[in-house]
């Protein structure tokens, strides 16, 4: 190739990364044609090379026009049209590229247009680590990769507005990591779980991932999250809506109680009497629980030394029915009020509330993970820890849209305690993080980890301070974060900051490209000035693994395998006619809290005849 039909220009000036480049007064702003391929020439995004002897140095072009030029000269032009900044990235030594620069260019080195020959060298590099998202923008015979290592290890980001394919990125992004979009790179003992928040994913990846849904069809299998898994006092302020500090020690008391006489019925591997705290996954009766304590405060006394309970009937937790005492007289003669009652009736009233309500049946009667009133239960934790870690398949999808929406935040911050302890403990074994990589997904990440999102009576919520830790932290442990978010803006800084690699889609509102912004260096914060105008799928990647900073295609999964997030076909769905409608179905599925429930005896849809509903009229 002659380079001449490649030069641009000659560098001007170089400051740090930043170099001002004039252009040749031939070169105009747009597209050539170089060998049959089409390039585009001055345009923000776009790809320079600056060769250096055995050595090229690559750019991306940050400004152009009057932002372009060195301050000290912009008085003294007539024209600021033929004028770049660009912001060196990268260099290679024949095929290797590499991040970063370990020289400079000097004043009137040439700069030239990078072709496809060029691109190929810095991303066409194969190895395990690299997985295929999408192809470049700017020459779609180039396939983007990335690095997965880096992408797990150091935590990633996909962010972008509704409607602007982030459901379809994720999807593509999982079946490409598992292998499935190549040919020659598989990953079977990968281990990726997805918190599913609106349901998207379950018919995209049923064919790779175990399914863990609320009310669970045939596919699928029931979700449960055993509340003795979960954090105590997360658990208290759930069941009681908040009790006093002062108060917290007769349940706690209580609780250790209850795991005391679990692993007296039965050995639990690691757990002694010694050992044993209130916060120890050890199995307990949350009914015995609740029956022992109301028991304290409905009991009246009698006898000459107000020692003798006034009994007139039992009461009985697997029915939650609170015993029945003598009511206390006002005078001398009794039954007299129990001095030692703890004082939290209301609390306990609501905790019976909340075992009855069947909303939660998925937490407080979680199946055979639910305790007998002894304490001795049907699976274990190994059981549950099997199931969303240890499964046949490589993606686990815990599916949160049957959850209500006010314990959703608590709930999320439970299952990742579940999940961090479980590899915190087993490091050093096989099962664990270092040997087996963990990536979790939090789908709709900005509604349980925003800055404005706190717990009951707390500073801050449950899943906010464990996705925290795990950022921080995880990476010593083989767990890797990605976050997804529609609103940026609304993710805790100290979580999105520690994202290492950046997957940026379509994003309107200012305020959230300016989040996104503040994660990049200064010289390439005018890449993101492109995020309003990407298309559908399109995305700009950053970080740590990415080669460099690249607009990407992302590769569509095909609709065998789209994610059941798709706009509505609004102009389609209005013009074919009217069918049978039957809103008792609708009242039913909000009664059950599901959109599939069904009646035994369905109705059979049929097209209304407009002319006999003229008549009906």
């Amino acid at each position: 190739m002659n380079s001449s039909q490649t030069l641009l220009g000659y560098v001007y000036a170089v400051s740090g990364s930043t170099v001002n480049v004039y252009l040749l007064k031939t070169v105009q702003s747009g597209i050539t044609i170089i060998n049959g391929s089409t390039y585009k020439i001055g345009q923000v995004g776009s790809f320079v090379r600056i060769p250096l002897g055995y050595q090229d140095l690559f750019g991306v072009v940050s400004e152009i026009g009057v932002n372009a030029v060195p301050e000290s000269i912009k008085e003294s032009l007539q024209t600021s049209a033929n004028w770049i900044k660009i912001q060196l990235v990268g260099e290679s030594i024949g095929s290797l590229f590499e991040r970063g620069i370990s020289q400079y260019p000097n004043v009137n080195d040439e700069v030239h247009i990078v072709t496809e020959q060029d691109l190929f060298r810095i991303y066409g590099k194969s190895s395990n680590s690299h997985v295929s998202i999408g192809r470049l923008t700017s020459a779609e015979a180039v396939e983007v990769k990335i690095d997965i290592n880096k992408l797990i290890s150091r935590h990633s980001a996909i962010l972008g507005s509704t409607g602007s394919g982030k459901s379809t990125t994720i999807t593509s992004l999982l079946r490409s990591i598992i292998g499935e979009n190549s040919d020659n790179i598989s990953y079977p003992n990968a281990r990726i779980l997805l918190l599913d928040i609106h349901g998207e994913y379950s018919e995209a990846l049923h064919d790779i991932a175990s399914i863990f849904q609320i009310n669970a069809e045939k596919n699928e299998t029931e979700l449960s999250i055993p509340f003795w898994t979960i954090d105590t006092l997360d658990l208290i302020n759930f069941l009681t809506g908040g009790i006093p500090e002062d108060k917290l020690f007769y349940i706690y008391d209580k609780i250790i109680e209850l795991k005391l006489n679990s692993i007296k019925l039965r050995k639990y591997p690691g757990v002694t009497e010694e050992s044993l705290t209130v916060d120890t996954p050890v199995p307990f009766s949350l009914k015995r629980l609740w029956l022992e304590l109301i028991d304290l405060e409905l009991m009246t006394l009698e006898g000459p030394d107000r020692t003798q309970p006034a009994l007139i009937k039992k009461g009985d937790a697997n029915l939650l029915l609170p015993p029945h005492y003598k009511p206390y007289g006002l005078g001398s003669k009794g039954p007299f009020m129990n001095q030692n009652a703890p004082g939290i009736k209301r609390q306990l009233n609501n905790i019976r509330s909340r075992l009855i309500d069947k909303r939660y049946d998925f937490l407080l009667h979680p199946g055979d993970w639910e305790p007998e009133l002894d304490g001795t239960i049907k699976r274990d934790l190994s059981d549950l820890l099997k199931n969303w870690l240890g499964n046949e398949k490589p993606i686990t999808i815990l599916d949160l849209s049957g959850i209500p929406s006010q314990v959703l935040v608590r709930l999320i911050g439970s299952i990742l305690r579940v999940v961090y302890e479980a590899l915190f403990w087993s490091r050093d074994k096989s099962e664990g993080g270092i040997e087996r990589p963990l990536l979790i997904v939090m789908e709709e990440a900005h509604r349980y980890i925003s800055n404005d999102i706190k717990g009951f009576g707390e500073k801050s919520s449950a899943a906010k301070e464990m996705v925290q830790r795990i950022v921080k932290e995880g990476r010593k442990y083989g767990i890797g974060a990605m976050i997804v978010s529609q609103r940026p803006y609304e993710i805790d800084d100290t979580i999105l900051s520690q994202c290492g690699t950046f997957i940026a889609l379509r994003l309107s509102n200012p305020s959230d490209r300016e989040s996104v912004k503040g994660t990049l260096p200064d010289q390439l914060i005018t890449l993101m000035d492109m995020l309003p105008i990407l298309r559908t799928g399109e995305a700009i990647i950053t970080g740590e693994a990415a080669q460099i900073p690249m607009r990407c295609k992302v590769t569509y999964p095909g609709d065998k395998h789209s994610p059941n997030s798709k706009d509505p076909d609004v102009s389609k769905n209005w013009s074919h006619p009217r069918f049978l409608e039957d809103y008792e179905r609708v009242a039913l599925s909000w009664r059950a809290q599901s959109p599939r429930a069904k009646f035994i005896d369905s109705i059979k849809r049929e097209p209304i005849d407009d002319q006999e509903l003229e008549l009906d009229e």
